[in-house]
């Protein structure tokens, strides 16, 4: 089914069409256009869009919204910012199903990709959400003109490092159901502390539909000011956690020999038992979240059970592999995406239930503002507690940490991701277990990429391939 026409488009955007022309996808980085796509040309501080049209077409793309003349098939507007927001919203507005909007300082990435694998279970093919970790200003609206107009459920993420940015979003997303996965510090070099953090992301039910769902970790110390963030425009709340006076909670969580967990959930009267893949108690958590979102939307509680068993890591936030090492393979486990004080001691408690000797390769966290030495410090004990040989400390950041683990662990301080690869060629060896973590300024997404491709490559020339493992954050 074509997903926009060029009337569509001129009419969402307040354009001018200047051909008739169907897409059947829509991109605004040149790099990704494929065939049938739409070209967004937008105008930047660093770079200008109507430069890429040419490529954009030469790769595929039928159609192009520019704000400048062009010999390609377009709609001519104003401002192709403003434009991508409008197809957003048409999107929105043309939509008849259950929009969920997700956000939270760790886990939304991965609740998003958990909730959508549960709810297409179901509906098969009729579930669409965000890709990647599209949740800003331009991924928002670009995730919301990619849904098709058949479109049953919509998952959308939504990030801010600054308030007022959710309020924003939420707006275009207008989802039926909210969620917020947790809150921590994350981005406080722009917030006053942690409770203005719970406030930003609170900004996510001010979009809610009437009759709207809020969605909320019973767990957390800013429960109730979640709570009352929601009251204004949710007809309901509900909570999920651990403890038992949440909504939707688990009343059994135990780890398996695969590294995952075995979950009863129990979800007012009832009682769902199932198998999550991914190891660690944080995504037990997103386990709850994902499940009181499932059934707030009315769909199967036990397919999304199966559905959670089969779960693949993310790349970036929990996929594991076997990379070469002296003497045979190590594992990898691949957090590389971005890093703050809570995810960092969830996987390294994630990495304390591995068998072997254990490395941590922890890139510094940024945007902490003027507690980035006390937070990097901290560290420390949850790096002994993992069981950690020698941790592998890139950036500037985290001299603090360095010096907390002298004499305690093996430390090896560098520079850059370049420096630190280098270092792990020497260093590993056959049955380590390898966590790369760190803020995604830092590069250590290289490092995972460098050493993946040793482990293709060696597979490609006809040694023994051990395959891979499952995981997740």
């Amino acid at each position: 089914m074509t997903l926009w026409t060029a009337g569509e488009i001129a009419a969402a955007t307040y354009g001018v069409a200047s051909a008739d022309f169907a897409v059947d996808g829509v991109a605004f980085d040149s790099r990704e256009v494929g065939a049938n796509d739409l070209f967004v040309a937008l105008t930047g501080e660093s770079t200008d869009g109507h430069r890429f049209v040419d490529q954009a077409f030469a790769q595929g793309a039928t159609g192009a919204i520019v704000s400048a003349d062009t010999a390609h098939p377009g709609v001519r507007v104003a401002d192709t910012f403003a434009a991508l927001g409008d197809l957003g919203r048409a999107a929105r507005a043309r939509m008849t199903g259950t929009v969920i909007g997700v956000t939270g300082s760790v886990g939304k990435t991965s609740a998003k990709e958990a909730l959508f694998a549960a709810l297409d279970r179901s509906l098969p093919g009729a579930v669409h959400r965000s890709v990647k970790s599209y949740n800003n200003h331009t991924g928002v609206p670009l995730s919301l003109a990619r849904m098709p107009r058949d479109t049953k459920v919509g998952v959308f993420e939504m990030g801010m490092n600054h308030a007022g940015e959710l309020s924003a979003l939420t707006q275009l997303v207008r989802p039926h159901i909210a969620i917020v996965t947790a809150i921590a510090p994350a981005h406080t070099a722009f917030f006053a502390d942690e409770s203005a953090i719970a406030d930003a992301k609170g900004e996510i039910f001010r979009g809610l539909e009437p009759g709207g769902v809020a969605i909320v970790p019973y767990d957390s110390p800013h429960r109730d000011r979640l709570i009352a963030a929601a009251a204004p425009s949710a007809a309901r709340t509900v909570t999920f956690g651990l403890d038992k006076g949440a909504d939707v909670r688990a009343i059994e969580a135990m780890r398996l020999p695969s590294g995952g967990s075995f979950v009863t959930a129990k979800l007012g009267n009832r009682e769902l038992s199932f198998t999550l893949s991914q190891p660690g108690m944080h995504w037990v958590s997103n386990a709850l979240a994902v499940l009181a979102a499932v059934d707030a939307a009315g769909a199967d509680l036990a397919r999304a059970g199966l559905a959670l068993a089969e779960m693949g890591g993310l790349a970036g936030r929990g996929a594991r592999f076997l990379a070469p090492a002296a003497g045979g393979d190590m594992l990898v486990i691949d957090e590389s995406y971005n890093a703050n004080p809570a995810s960092m001691r969830a996987t390294l408690a994630v990495l304390a239930e591995e068998p072997g000797r254990h490395i941590a390769l922890l890139g510094e966290m940024r945007e902490l503002g003027d507690a980035s030495a006390d937070y990097h410090a901290d560290l420390a004990g949850p790096i002994l507690a993992a069981r950690v040989e020698t941790a592998l400390l890139v950036g500037e950041a985290m001299t603090p940490l360095a010096q907390a683990l002298e004499g305690r662990v093996e430390v090896m301080h560098v520079a850059d991701a370049a420096t630190a690869l280098g270092r792990l060629k020497d260093l590993a060896r056959a049955g380590d277990a390898l966590l790369v973590k760190g803020s995604n300024g830092v590069g250590l997404s290289r490092v995972v990429a460098g050493l993946a491709s040793a482990g293709a490559s060696r597979s490609r020339d006809g040694e023994h391939d051990r395959g891979s493992q499952g995981g997740g954050t």
